[in-house]
């Protein structure tokens, strides 16, 4: 059983930048693909980016790429996003999940286990 615990969101204007962390209990993020989703109100859960276990591949959303970046410490078995150039549009519930080597990435029915989320709201 893992346990994944976000945190890092808040309130920022326009353009500003956060930074996430996701930090992982009972599950090695070097052995898991770990991945962030949004889910802004009324709106699907979407993909946002994700990194393997061996932190050698990075995949984004075409509507974040250039803007944030994932990365991972495993000695403190924690990943991060860091997310710069915030759009209002951005706003949203931020989770992160954790999935077994080898399934797609993008598809948020592939991670078996899911943080409570943080809220991200950009204001314009």
């Amino acid at each position: 059983q893992a346990q994944l615990v976000e945190s890092g969101g808040g309130l920022v204007q326009a353009g500003g930048s956060l930074r996430l962390s996701c930090a992982a209990s009972g599950r090695t993020v070097s052995s898991n693909t770990m991945g962030w989703f949004r889910q802004a109100p009324g709106k699907e859960r979407e993909f946002v980016a994700a990194i393997t276990g061996s932190r050698r591949s990075t995949y984004y959303a075409d509507s974040v790429k250039g803007r944030f970046t994932l990365s991972g410490d495993n000695a403190k078995n924690t990943v991060y996003l860091q997310m710069n150039s915030l759009k209002p549009e951005d706003t949203a519930v931020y989770s992160c999940a954790a999935a077994p080597w080898g399934r797609n990435v993008f598809l948020k029915g592939n991670y078996d286990y899911w943080g409570q989320g943080t809220q991200v709201t950009v204001s314009s």
